[in-house]
């Protein structure tokens, strides 16, 4: 039941306002029927209108939670982030709708990229238009997510993207190889190959390449936390071992830190689904592939920054999974770990321009802006 679940409350819960515009239209387009006369119309106008209060509720219970994205930022970084957070200005949501159309304002046809040999080592540079080319602006790596086989760098992170590219940083959007046509590790190896490249190229765009940040959601929240826990690991840089694949802080969102735990809820499911479409081995006969591969255990004290972001009410990757790989995190980094729990917040509740959207840009670009400031 997890994906109708998920299918049914994420835009319900995230485009509440889009919604109830539609079937507010619909509702006069039925008025002018007549289809509202009559005791039976008047009730199903009733539940109708019932349907739109409940969506109101909805969207202004989003529109108050922004203290569950900067309150743990302030709990956690002190003094210095909130003189950070103070220096920006402020900036309304942009909204479902125009939200869709943001990239084309950061990303011209001549940043579109390809970062690796492959058809699907493809990538979008965001920047400001204005932005100088030797100014070197922070980066930005981000990872799509789609369960390891979709991938799509369209149109995910566009709120978070466009927060920081108005903000002078540059965004790298990639996407990379997906099964079940392409095996494990194929997508980890593109994103340590689209770090290389960002390394070595992103200059050309005025980008700083020893201020590297990653982020992604879902997948890509898994891919993200593997990443900055793995950096030069050459199990996964076949061919360019020498490249600097560190980065110097990680955001991953709702992601799936564990690929080895067999009990919970929907946990065997997964596994099966790893086992059959992904890493295509058995578990039993290759346990310490899937063990390399969850990101829980490879935690060390020299761990980037991270800020991990999980909503309670995530139907597809729950959320003991995020605060077990925070207490990993923070029991054993020296680096500081922030933890922004949402409440009632579904999966992947920042992939619209919605309060949750919103407030996600902003408290990312707080977190890394505390990042840049704190290095010097």
């Amino acid at each position: 039941m997890t994906i109708p679940v998920f299918f049914l409350g994420w835009p319900t819960g995230e485009a509440a306002l889009v919604v109830a515009g539609a079937s507010m239209i619909d509702a006069a387009r039925r008025g002018l029927r007549g289809d509202f006369t009559g005791r039976r119309g008047r009730i199903a106008l009733a539940l109708t209108a019932t349907a739109w209060a409940t969506l109101a509720f909805v969207y202004v219970r989003g529109a108050r939670s922004q203290d569950s994205f900067e309150g743990p930022l302030r709990d956690t970084l002190g003094d210095d982030y909130a003189a950070v957070a103070a220096q920006e200005r402020r900036r309304r949501p942009h909204g479902v709708l125009r939200t869709s159309w943001t990239r084309r304002r950061y990303v011209p046809r001549s940043n579109v990229i390809r970062y690796g040999p492959h058809r699907q080592n493809v990538a979008d540079v965001w920047r400001r238009s204005d932005l100088p080319r030797d100014g070197r602006a922070p980066v930005l790596l981000q990872v799509p997510g789609g369960a390891w086989a979709i991938g799509m760098r369209r149109p995910q992170a566009y709120p978070m993207m466009a927060e920081l590219a108005e903000r002078g940083w540059i965004c790298v959007s990639m996407a990379y190889r997906v099964s079940p046509r392409n095996t494990w590790p194929a997508h980890i190896v593109d994103v340590k190959r689209a770090l290389a490249w960002v390394k070595e190229n992103i200059a050309d765009y005025g980008g700083d390449p020893d201020f590297v940040a990653i982020s992604g959601g879902s997948a890509g929240g898994h891919l993200t936390a593997l990443a900055a826990l793995t950096p030069n690991d050459p199990q996964w840089q076949p061919g360019f071992t020498d490249a600097d694949t560190s980065v110097v802080a990680a955001v991953p969102i709702y992601g799936r830190y564990d690929w080895f735990t067999g009990e919970g809820s929907g946990r065997p499911e997964f596994l099966g689904i790893l086992q059959r479409y992904i890493v295509k081995k058995r578990f039993a006969d290759h346990r310490d592939v899937y063990l390399d591969a969850s990101p829980i255990t490879r935690v060390h004290p020299d761990a980037p920054p991270f800020f991990v972001l999980h909503g309670t009410d995530d139907s597809i990757i729950p959320v003991q999974e995020g605060r077990e790989f925070v207490e990993a995190l923070t029991t054993t980094s020296t680096n500081p770990v922030v933890y922004a729990e949402i409440p009632h917040a579904q999966h992947a509740f920042d992939f619209f321009g919605s309060p949750h959207g919103h407030f996600t840009a902003t408290a990312v670009a707080h977190f890394l802006d505390w990042v840049k400031a704190t290095r010097g």
